[in-house]
């Protein structure tokens, strides 16, 4: 039984060590978020953290569709973010067998 608890803890030692690379990782990228077409684009960290928003001259004269876009495109880049850390994070949990719900890192 000693055996099986030490290979667990030393399992459970190296998923938090990978699960803080790929927290590391995932808030040093950068995702963009576009709307219009491009005409609109956001670039966010992993943090969500704004680092730029780029909006084409073309849409200047509708503030509404301006404002429509930004928030489009800040949509974007937050679900695009999500699905990331979703696939670099799912996958240290595999073969856990975590309880429906439960979910990493607490």
């Amino acid at each position: 039984m000693k055996g099986g608890l030490g290979n667990m803890m030393k399992q459970a030692q190296r998923m938090q060590e990978e699960m803080q690379k790929a927290q590391s990782e995932l808030a040093e990228m950068e995702i963009t978020g576009q709307a219009g077409g491009g005409m609109v684009s956001v670039v966010m960290t992993g943090r969500h953290e704004v680092r730029r928003v780029s909006i084409d001259e073309s849409v200047y004269d509708d503030r509404e569709m301006v404002e429509d876009l930004v928030t489009a495109a800040f949509n974007d880049a937050a679900q695009k973010l999500e699905q990331e850390t979703q696939d670099r994070m799912g996958g240290l949990t595999d073969g856990l067998n975590l309880p429906p719900g439960m979910k990493m890192p607490f």
